[in-house]
């Protein structure tokens, strides 16, 4: 997503109601096995957090990559869309180096034995970057594992919206050309945000749509704030299409989770198999009208998603 400095909380919004929680940045969450959860935040050079419930309390343990990123452009001490995976006996941290709006931009990786802070090794440049005039923005790294293939990176941000690269394996590098999964020709462009999660033999590709910052300077227009969508495929690599049938290379996408009550402007999502609760996680930033629509009014929501027909719905 673009880059913000935000401030969530912790709600289910589905299920049951669970208290509103203090927790900065944009993140990405996964359970250890021990069954700690960990959230790694925007911000902070990458803030680690951990709970023993999705609920929380969330207690901060300090810094993933406290030196900065040993990429080389502005940002390298402030950085954004933390995304992780385990492979094997590590864990790898992607993350974008980048300022606010440019397409001077690279994807990171660190690795750690356990997540804890003081045991990351920041490995640097994955190879995905960009610059002014790129098809596409290089942030917002999303990793899946493919069976047989090896590991694919998908990411991207307006321009040209969402593509695609193959990884080397163990991930740290990419291992070839990087190729469009979706794409939306109007307006801005304004897509971004990937995540695909394999299920029951398809890729689904969760991306948010619309408009996500500044929306208590500069509101769009109703439906067109931020949202989650999806398309799926039975490849990894393309063929997406929404619940019509129309194709995410033009403009497809089915509604995920969209603005409803005091819920505004939804996205930033990730998704996830959880075993304490037996489903899959969708977790987002959202506004909540109540509070305020300032960047730094933002919350943090989780929903268990229903899979109905073969779809995802909040």
């Amino acid at each position: 997503m673009l880059p913000t400095t935000l401030i969530f909380g912790i709600l289910s919004l589905v299920l049951s109601a669970v208290s509103v929680l203090a927790a900065p940045g944009a993140c990405s969450v996964i359970r250890r096995d021990d069954g700690t959860y960990f959230r790694f935040s925007t911000g902070h050079r990458i803030e680690i957090a951990t709970s023993r419930s999705l609920s929380g309390p969330w207690t901060i343990q300090g810094s993933a990559i406290p030196g900065g990123s040993k990429i080389n452009l502005p940002g390298r001490d402030d950085l954004w869309a933390p995304d992780i995976i385990k492979s094997g006996s590590l864990y790898y941290l992607y993350y974008s180096v980048s300022t606010f709006g440019s397409q001077s931009s690279a994807i990171g990786v660190a690795t750690s034995p356990s997540m804890d802070a003081g045991t990351w090794t920041d490995h640097g440049a994955t190879g995905v970057s960009s610059k002014a005039g790129s098809a596409y923005n290089a942030i917002d790294a999303n990793l899946v594992e493919v069976p047989g293939e090896g590991w694919k990176m998908t990411f991207g941000s307006f321009w040209r919206n969402l593509y695609q690269v193959p990884m080397q394996n163990p991930p740290l590098k990419n291992s070839g050309s990087s190729y469009q999964v979706a794409y939306n020709a109007s307006g801005a462009h304004a897509i971004e945000g990937p995540t695909v999660y394999l299920r029951e033999g398809y890729y689904y590709l969760f991306f948010s749509s619309g408009s996500c910052c500044g929306l208590d300077q500069n509101r769009p227009k109703q439906g067109e704030e931020y949202r989650i969508m999806v398309c799926r495929s039975r490849s990894a690599t393309g063929g997406y299409v929404d619940r019509t049938g129309r194709s995410c290379l033009s403009g497809g996408g089915t509604t995920v989770l969209a603005s409803n009550g005091n819920t505004y402007a939804p996205g930033g999502q990730g998704v996830f198999a959880d075993p304490a609760s037996g489903g899959t996680i969708l977790y987002y930033h959202y506004i909540d009208k109540r509070i305020g629509y300032a960047d730094g009014d933002k919350r943090f929501g989780w929903n268990v998603l229903s899979w109905s027909g073969g779809w995802p719905t909040a």
